[in-house]
């Protein structure tokens, strides 16, 4: 809300809507509350041709609920579609037609979709960045953002708001097959967690969610502090991290692998052993991939290409 009163009133609104109660949800609270940016509103709808009949009977749900409201509706479809297909592959089909389409994009994500994100989190060992998802306002970056209004809401909310009011949605059933491993969090352990815990459990994970952003940015800032270009392009100063915690170190570690076009993936076994070898002072040369090597020298870590490499050796 913060964000979007001083929003410019001349920028265009991208609403994800995929027809169901919680995307519906959203974009009804954003016609109504700000009746002025309804000629602004570009609602987003995103085919993943996944589902045959049923995919094409969302996208003419999504047409007519458009279509009453006013506002103008953009649609696409996934070239890409087969079968088979993983929910990372149709994520990141939705996710560039979201981007191409408009630099603000607000989501119907709700406190079940906070829970559901730190289970997939957790069996993986996200940090405090991954665990913080999904967030209310996230730079994705200097020019785009993503906006989610109803994290404080639970998904039986919004469905009993919308029920009082006689507003249909549609459903996706593939929503509870236990094909993706959302859907087998979704259905088999959230309502055995939440009946163990015998409390709120939704609300204390959203919660938790919102502490870790928290910590997540105090680590950001102090980061900053001591390594004012620490994403430049070329070396990372050791010197500024000797005594700090191993937090800020991975951190540090983690932003240079990023800013260096030219590093492979790193495996997680990989990662800690540069790590480590970084804090213990170490001098290093480990492998990046085909392109080149970390190499740890004094007090500096750099980049070296294969061909500087075999020049050096």
């Amino acid at each position: 809300m913060a964000w979007a009163e001083v929003a410019p009133p001349r920028g265009l609104w991208g609403v994800a809507f995929s027809g169901g109660a919680d995307s519906l949800a959203l974009l009804l609270l954003l016609w109504a509350h700000w009746p002025e940016r309804r000629g602004r509103l570009r609602v987003l709808h995103f085919n993943h041709r996944l589902r045959g009949a049923e995919s094409r009977a969302d996208a003419r749900f999504c047409r007519r609920v458009c279509a009453a409201l006013g506002v103008t509706y953009c649609e696409d479809e996934w070239a890409g579609a087969h079968r088979g297909a993983s929910e990372a592959e149709a994520r990141g089909a939705r996710m560039r037609f979201f981007a191409r389409e408009s630099r603000v994009v607000w989501f119907g994500h709700q406190q079940d979709d906070i829970a559901e994100t730190m289970f997939m989190r957790l069996s993986r060992g996200s940090g405090p960045g991954g665990l913080a998802a999904p967030r209310p306002v996230q730079s994705v970056s200097a020019k785009r953002v993503h906006l989610r209004p109803l994290l404080s809401l639970k998904k039986s909310e919004l469905t009993a708001a919308l029920r009082r009011l006689g507003v249909t949605w549609r459903e996706d059933r593939t929503n509870a097959a236990p094909d993706f491993f959302r859907n087998r969090i979704r259905t088999r352990v959230l309502p055995a967690w939440s009946r163990a815990a015998g409390r709120d459990a939704l609300a204390g994970a959203a919660l938790s969610r919102q502490l870790l952003e928290e910590d997540d940015a105090a680590l950001d800032e102090w980061l900053r502090e001591i390594l004012p270009a620490q994403t430049r392009r070329g070396g990372l100063d050791l010197a500024p991290l000797q005594g700090k915690p191993r937090a800020l170190w991975r951190r540090a570690l983690h932003r240079w692998l990023l800013a260096e076009p030219r590093a492979g993936d790193l495996s997680r076994v990989a990662f800690e052993e540069l790590l480590g070898r970084l804090m213990l002072g170490r001098r290093t040369c480990q492998s990046l991939g085909v392109a080149g090597f970390a190499v740890v020298e004094g007090q500096a870590l750099r980049f070296e290409t294969v061909a500087a490499r075999r020049r050096n050796t």
